[in-house]
């Protein structure tokens, strides 16, 4: 992932994992060890996101929780329930071309929102990873997008 750099404005929280991920290679970061309000403690999977910037045409990286549904890998554009997409969706949605790493794994993937009942089942399957996508969805009228990374051959 050369020449891509940390998406500005991100928590702390996220900007110490992502830089803990990338400077162990992955072997650190993978799995994410967090409490979030109103659960108990969590063993989170996590993978490194690279979007192209639809606007600056720059590289950015995104630490993100994710699931798999076949050889493919599903995260959720929640924000935390923000009225708003977050940046990284926006930017798949100019350029669904993207990087991804997972552990020390690194691969290139198209990106995809899934709809109807492949959503539905998807959302199901992100739940169990992350149960506050529950919480998330209850804050916001927008619904909350899931997206396939299907990797490229």
């Amino acid at each position: 992932m050369t020449q891509a750099k940390l998406a500005p404005k991100m928590p702390q929280w996220m900007v110490d994992h992502a830089n803990k991920y990338i400077s162990s290679g992955g072997k650190e970061g993978h799995i994410y060890k967090i409490k979030p309000p109103n659960y108990g403690d969590l063993e989170v999977p996590s993978l490194l996101l690279t979007t192209t910037g639809r606007k600056s045409g720059e590289k950015y990286i995104f630490p993100l929780f994710y699931g798999k549904t076949g050889n493919s890998y599903i995260i959720v554009a929640s924000k935390g329930g923000a009225p708003e997409h977050p940046g990284w969706y926006k930017n798949i949605l100019g350029n669904p071309e993207v990087e991804i790493q997972v552990g020390t794994q690194k691969l290139k993937a198209r990106a995809r929102t899934s709809s109807g009942a492949e959503r539905a089942k998807l959302w199901e399957e992100a739940i169990k990873f992350w149960p506050p996508y529950t919480d998330y969805q209850k804050k916001t009228e927008r619904e909350i997008p899931v997206v396939v990374l299907d990797p490229i051959q």
